[in-house]
């Protein structure tokens, strides 16, 4: 099967957990949720990986040893 796009590597960066805060942005319009940390200080987003299912939080949330995550809309 061809593909027109490569599907996303997921950037496994580490985190400042005194000035940034894991979140879920999420769009009121097309539901679409992204994984990623907010900086305290600033409010500036990394956006880390796409979360369309359980599995992909539960994935999100293992590889940053993250117990509680909030979501933003």
């Amino acid at each position: 099967m061809f593909h027109l796009f490569k599907p996303k590597e997921t950037k496994h960066l580490t985190y400042d957990k005194e000035n940034q805060k894991p979140v879920i942005r999420c769009s009121i319009c097309t539901g679409e949720q992204v994984a990623g940390f907010k900086d305290v200080h600033t409010g500036k987003f990394t956006d880390i990986m796409l979360i369309r299912d359980e599995k992909d939080l539960e994935e999100f949330k293992a590889m940053y040893k993250i117990t509680e995550i909030r979501k933003e809309f």
